[in-house]
């Protein structure tokens, strides 16, 4: 039996992500809510209110019932806090770590998270709490994995991987997949390239463009009833340099199909960044040119003399991995020869180069990161080492009841695919037949069998995809045996070299200090 003060809630949690629709209803809304029900109510909980996220990742914290749950356990108004598993609280363990092991007992909240049997009033059964994190975590990269795979299936044949097509083209409203010319902007594009012929660089083509009162694609979009993800601008003709030279180097205006352009470097970054040119898929003359192919290299060749940042060449343990939690961008290291080796520090480059104002500097010493992230990987590397067959079992468990629900979901989807073209092999012999009788005309004849010999090609296209992905999803490597590899080879660590941090971590991302009680403290995530 449950004991708590009258006037504090028990906050029951409920998360739903995309990702976890596709499994079916063991993890919906409606059944959380009614696992937690029956439990509260069969232990004596009172006060119950439910705090429900829809639709958002566990490796997302920024969520609004968290949010406002969180505030809540801040102001001392939740007496417990029921879970259906830890994965509802978030797939990040360091930051779920930081909720179970410190928040909550710092504000005398009882957790617990019913099937995984944790309960912070009974302290010794939880000594697994901080593995179970992990396993979370470890699945969520795993699932992005298995979203990526698919992407460059796509990418790699050919499909186009935006979701709309660039200023200057639309979708055939015949073929979604196919790009055809959207002739209003195709005009435009073809004057900033023209302009650029003419010498104007970026900046004077989107001011001559505002003077002549050319709408911006952002407005071009919305006015044409096409989604768009940029907020429209107060002045509907406020071309911008960044969008002009965007225009000027996609290839796409050639008539080519360019994918894996971008790239982000986790599934917890919101920061796009930019494939190579070498690692990038065309595949020529897939739409109609807008740009010819003389004018798209001469206008290259122009614009390889553009001014770039120099680089500074110093090096240093945490080259290229060290980035601003805020803004994404990385961080400067700054060193001197009159510096002593404390001395050494991190701030992140668009503070330095813009203010403090639009990014916060995210001062860190560079031996307080070295001491910081090579504690946290001890820390893994001992937890994953002692109970490496409980990781391994607790993993091969996990990716086999996924896989199982993946492959029936494709199988599904396959066997509707094969039926729906069977269907449609009889309903044009058929057509065909009726038309022969004289019973339809023959415009109305090819006016069907068009209609239906697109359809038919389009789902033998996804056969082709499912049949694929189901193949990636049998023959997909086992990563836990090469991840417990990893860790032996470093059970004994004792200092971070550049090869050890190349080898299990992908980008240190250093955020805002906090010294809101008399003391810094410092969050840092370690993908």
């Amino acid at each position: 039996m449950s004991r708590q003060s009258d006037n504090k809630i028990t906050a029951l949690y409920c998360r739903l992500s995309r990702d976890d629709e596709l499994q079916g209803d063991s993890n919906s809304i409606v059944n959380q809510k009614a696992i937690l029900s029956k439990y509260a109510k069969e232990n004596g909980f009172k006060n119950t209110l439910f705090f429900v996220d829809d639709g958002y990742s566990g490796a997302n914290f920024d969520r609004p019932s968290w949010n406002e749950l969180v505030e809540k356990i801040e102001n001392g108004e939740v007496a417990t806090l029921i879970v259906k598993d830890m994965s509802r609280l978030g797939r990040d363990y360091l930051r779920v770590g930081l909720y179970t092991d410190v928040l909550f007992p710092e504000k005398g909240v009882r957790f617990i998270a019913i099937s995984n049997g944790v309960d912070s009033a009974q302290q010794q059964e939880n000594d697994f709490t901080p593995f179970l994190n992990i396993i979370n975590e470890w699945y969520c990269r795993d699932t992005s994995k298995k979203i990526r795979a698919v992407m460059k299936s796509k990418g790699e044949a050919g499909e186009h991987l935006c979701t709309n097509p660039p200023y200057g083209y639309m979708k055939d409203p015949d073929n979604k997949k196919r790009w055809i010319v959207d002739e209003a902007a195709a005009e435009v594009v073809k004057r900033i390239f023209a302009l650029c012929l003419e010498g104007y660089g970026p900046s004077q083509i989107a001011r001559i463009l505002k003077e002549d009162k050319v709408i911006t694609p952002t407005i071009h979009f919305q006015r044409t009833d096409r989604a768009t993800r940029n907020t429209p601008p107060d002045n509907p003709y406020n071309w911008t340099g960044d969008t002009i030279a965007d225009i000027l180097e996609r290839p796409e205006y050639q008539g080519h199909t360019v994918n894996f352009k971008t790239y982000k470097q986790s599934y917890k970054s919101k920061k796009t960044c930019y494939n190579p040119k070498e690692k990038q898929l065309v595949f020529e003359n897939t739409h109609e040119a807008i740009i010819d192919a003389d004018t798209w290299e001469l206008v290259q060749e122009l614009r390889k003399n553009k001014r770039r940042p120099t680089r500074t060449g110093k090096t240093n343990l945490f080259s290229g991995i060290v980035r601003c939690a805020d803004c994404g961008e990385k961080l400067y290291y700054c060193t001197s020869k009159n510096f002593e080796a404390r001395q050494d520090h991190f701030v992140c480059s668009t503070s330095r180069l813009k203010g403090k104002e639009v990014c916060p500097t995210h001062f860190i010493r560079a031996v307080v990161l070295e001491q910081g992230v090579l504690a946290h990987m001890r820390l893994v590397i001992a937890c994953v080492s002692t109970h490496e067959e409980r990781f391994r079992k607790a993993m091969g468990a996990k990716q086999k009841a996924e896989a199982k629900k993946e492959l029936a979901a494709k199988q599904r989807q396959l066997t509707q695919a094969e039926r729906r073209i069977e269907e449609l092999d009889r309903i044009f012999k058929r057509i065909y037949e009726d038309n022969a009788n004289g019973k339809i005309s023959d415009s109305r004849f090819q006016m069907l069998s068009d209609d239906y010999e697109q359809e038919q090609e389009e789902l033998r296209e996804k056969l082709l995809q499912l049949n694929e992905e189901i193949i990636q999803q049998e023959e997909q490597a086992e990563n836990i045996d090469r991840f417990i590899d990893k860790v032996r080879k470093y059970l004994d660590l004792d200092e971070l070299t550049p090869a050890v941090l190349n080898d299990m971590v992908k980008a240190v991302y250093v955020h805002t200090p906090d010294k809101s009680n008399e003391h810094r403290e410092q969050q840092i995530d370690i993908l």
